[in-house]
């Protein structure tokens, strides 16, 4: 049979197999029990799966797959960083990053997208443009293949693409995600990244419950113009006004990632003007130092800088947070894998 007329299990929500399986006759209860072999069990053929019919075990064999990943690359830092290299199906890749936390469990991020359409300077994703969205099951692999190498704490979407441009398939992924049947991942062990695309953070925010993070990186509309092109159309002032708009829980922060470039944002200037800027927002910064690549000629900042600058806020009583950076001796940086295997260096 031709696996390419299948529907993949991993592409559908339980709402959407329940629907399916009703469609064809069968009782709705079954989607659940599939949704537990796949999901909590791993189980990617249907005759494991004991507690269904036989006859419909070849029932589900003639309509539906369920898809299983193996990376095709890993990197493993020092540090104790896994970087995974993924070939889909149309020959394209895209990466997970598996990153040890001080406490001592991990967290993954995963991509969106096949490249990115943003050209935010300081990454190299953007370099490659945008090719296609990756489809839900493809977010959900990066997952489940994951998960074979041991419990994962929290899960970010900061990887390759922008999440948000591809909102529909990254909130059904979610779905699958928080399933308590399934993976069992929470809204508040998921943080979704985004440039700043102000009317999808208003309509993720009303779809579906998940941190949110913004990707900041400069205190001024014309540094940021030049780093992340974005912010020609949705400057500052309307990104931050958009930030406190949006609902929140009760102890719910929106966390700013501000990655620091050495003689290019680091400064106690840009500093004072973040301190402006996080006025009246339930708020905590993200300090990322920036993880120097080939392809750009942007610099790491000075250890020293990056403690001045951590200082001015923390002593003006915002949460700031430096993030140890990590995988600097593979290329955990977004986009560096797929960069190397492109040019054919590993």
């Amino acid at each position: 049979m031709n696996e390419n007329l299948l529907i993949d299990i991993k592409n559908l929500t339980l709402a959407e197999l329940t629907v399916l399986l009703s469609d064809l006759g069968k009782e709705k209860f079954r989607a659940l029990q599939i949704i537990k072999w796949v999901y909590a069990r791993g189980v990617t053929s249907f005759d494991e799966m004991t507690d269904l019919s036989k006859v419909l075990r070849e029932d589900l064999k003639q309509r539906f797959m369920v898809s299983d990943w193996t990376p095709e690359l890993v990197e493993t830092s020092s540090d104790g960083t896994r970087k995974y290299l993924y070939r889909l199906s149309d020959h394209e890749s895209v990466e997970t990053v598996r990153i040890p936390m001080e406490s001592g469990k991990d967290t993954l991020c995963i991509s969106t997208q096949v490249g990115c359409a943003m050209q935010c300077q300081f990454c190299m994703t953007g370099t490659f443009g945008l090719t296609r969205n990756l489809t839900v099951a493809e977010i959900v692999n990066q997952v489940c293949a994951s998960l074979k190498d041991g419990p994962l704490q929290s899960i970010v979407l900061m990887g390759m693409g922008e999440p948000l441009h591809n909102l529909d398939n990254v909130i059904k992924a979610l779905d699958i995600l928080y399933l308590d049947q399934g993976c069992g991942f929470g809204p508040r062990r998921v943080t979704l990244s985004t440039s700043g695309l102000v009317p999808q953070m208003f309509e993720l925010a009303r779809r579906v419950k998940v941190g949110l993070a913004v990707s900041l990186n400069a205190t001024t509309d014309a540094l940021r113009d030049q780093l992340m092109p974005v912010n020609k159309k949705y400057p500052l002032a309307e990104l931050l006004k958009a930030c406190r708009e949006i609902p929140l829980e009760p102890r719910q922060r929106i966390t700013f990632e501000y990655i620091l470039i050495g003689g290019v944002n680091d400064t106690l200037t840009d500093a004072k003007r973040l301190v402006k800027l996080m006025h009246g927002l339930r708020a905590k910064v993200n300090l990322i130092t920036y993880n120097e690549h080939p392809a750009s000629a942007f610099k790491s900042p000075n250890p020293k800088a990056v403690e001045e600058f951590q200082r001015y806020l923390l002593d003006r009583d915002i949460i700031a947070i430096k993030r140890a950076s990590k995988g600097q001796d593979i290329s955990a940086a977004c986009g560096q894998l797929k960069g190397k295997l492109e040019r054919h260096d590993v």
